[in-house]
């Protein structure tokens, strides 16, 4: 989990991610679900015992800078999150986390939501 932090104090945006390479199939990821707006995927560096990400394909850096018009891409995304637990046998329950800048543990600087299962998860988060 520290790699992770360390990663989210230096990640700045407005840089290349590799969420648009994954995107435009520069790089390969583990896809579970793609449409015209988005892609989910297994995270590289998973958080938890199934951990995957939907992210839009549309880049915005972070949650902080989505513009009024984004309202439907951002609510997709959860539906697809929400999908693609089902279809994963996700059955006890699973945490959807954005994290937004560094504090907020944001290691790249591309949206996109994670979705957390596999054991019982605390809250408070953190």
């Amino acid at each position: 989990m520290a790699d992770e932090i360390i990663k989210a104090q230096v990640a700045r945006p407005g840089s290349d991610t590799i969420f648009r390479k994954m995107i435009h199939k520069e790089i390969l990821a583990k896809i579970i679900y793609e449409d015209d707006q988005c892609l989910a995927f297994h995270d590289i560096s998973p958080q938890a015992p199934t951990d995957f990400l939907v992210t839009p394909k549309k880049h915005i850096s972070q949650i902080s800078a989505a513009a009024a018009d984004d309202e439907r891409l951002l609510g997709h995304l959860m539906i697809v999150g929400k999908k693609c637990a089902a279809d994963l046998g996700l059955k006890k329950g699973y945490q959807m986390v954005v994290n937004e800048g560094s504090d907020g543990g944001q290691s790249v600087c591309h949206v996109h939501l994670h979705v957390l299962e596999g054991w019982q998860m605390n809250w408070p988060p953190g």
